[in-house]
């Protein structure tokens, strides 16, 4: 009973604020918490954990191109479940030995892409191989293109030279505006979906569950798409104005107004 109330202790002092859904808090981070129990005294670091977790995705990708049994399939996505989880874990060991650095953040970051690319691709590859529908093989290649794209612009928008803030305690959390307004709250409610669509996809497990993981694979090509033009185009619309007509040859244009912190969470 005492290294349960230690597990629940580390859990309330090792978890964001504020974190991105109910799914990452109530059902990833106690398990996580229960590693980091395990790991506390240890030489493991954050980091490491951040590259197991890239490791774990990559055996749950290869499970996904091998086979197509039902329970083989279930079980990949149960690995690709564990992998986060021990994302969860790096994030909860540093802020426990108080290691949290900015560094830390970036390297879970590029893990975190690196993974939903790893998975999308493996999927892709896996309805195609197992259905001989093309079209899965066509999608996935364009979406590869989408989706780098936006990691690309995600990369951009958080530079502090775009006007970013910088990271705090927690990384760098994105923001979802409340808008006012029927139109605003329907926007808002769209963003809302699409975070929970690309957000580590916990949904994948239940997909999977029922045999349907090609809803993953169109719900993801279609975010992403949507998301890589929506960015593009907010960096078009600030960054390609006009010079000021009061800006003379020589002079340098005053500067441009600060930007917005990424909203994409993957």
């Amino acid at each position: 009973m005492s290294s349960l109330r230690e597990i629940a202790a580390i859990y309330r002092a090792s978890k964001k604020k504020r974190d991105i859904n109910w799914w990452t808090e109530w059902v990833c981070r106690p398990p996580a918490a229960a590693l980091v129990y395990a790991l506390r005294s240890t030489r493991v670091t954050p980091n490491q954990v951040t590259l197991a977790s890239l490791v774990v995705c990559a055996l749950s990708g290869a499970m996904l191109l091998w086979r197509n049994d039902y329970l083989w399939v279930l079980g990949a996505v149960v690995l690709f479940e564990i992998s986060f989880i021990l994302d969860c874990a790096d994030g909860q060991l540093a802020r426990l030995r108080q290691r949290a650095s900015i560094l830390g953040h970036l390297l879970d970051f590029l893990m975190d892409e690196i993974k939903a690319m790893l998975l999308y691709g493996c999927v892709g590859v896996h309805l195609w191989r197992f259905t001989g529908d093309v079209r899965y093989l066509l999608v996935a290649v364009a979406g590869m293109f989408f989706l780098a794209s936006g990691i690309a612009l995600t990369s951009f928008i958080r530079r502090p030279e775009y006007g970013a803030p910088p990271p705090t305690s927690d990384g760098q959390p994105a923001e979802i505006r409340r808008r006012s307004g029927p139109i605003g709250m329907a926007l808002t409610l769209l963003e809302h979906a699409a975070r929970v669509v690309v957000h580590y996809p916990s949904y994948i497990l239940i997909l999977a569950a029922i045999g349907r993981i090609d809803i993953y694979f169109w719900a993801y090509s279609v975010v992403n798409v949507l998301y890589m033009g929506r960015t593009l185009a907010m960096v078009a619309l600030r960054l390609g104005r006009f010079e000021p007509a009061d800006v003379t040859p020589g002079k340098p244009a005053p500067d441009a107004p600060s930007g917005e912190a990424s909203d994409r969470i993957s």
